[in-house]
C-alpha cells in the first residue's frame, strides 16, 4: 500500500499559468522524488500598466513516500 504526502507550493511566471505550474513541479522535483500529481488550488494574476504582469498559482503537489 502506497503512502502519499502533499506539500503546498506557490509559483509565478510572466508567461502563463501553465508555465507557473511547470516551474513549480520542476523546482519541487529537485528535492522531492516520486511526484504523482499537482492540484491547482488557486490562480491569480498581478497587473501592471493595465496588462497581466505575472501569473501566479498555488498548488498541492502529491508524492509517494518511499520505504
Amino acid at each position: 500500500m502506497a503512502i502519499m504526502k502533499s506539500v503546498e507550493i506557490m509559483s509565478e511566471s510572466p508567461k502563463s499559468f501553465e508555465d507557473a505550474i511547470q516551474i513549480a513541479v520542476t523546482r519541487t522535483a529537485k528535492t522531492v522524488s516520486n511526484i504523482k500529481s499537482a492540484y491547482v488550488r488557486d490562480q491569480t494574476t498581478t497587473i501592471k500598466d493595465n496588462k497581466i504582469d505575472l501569473y501566479r498559482v498555488t498548488l498541492k503537489i502529491t508524492f509517494e513516500v518511499g520505504d
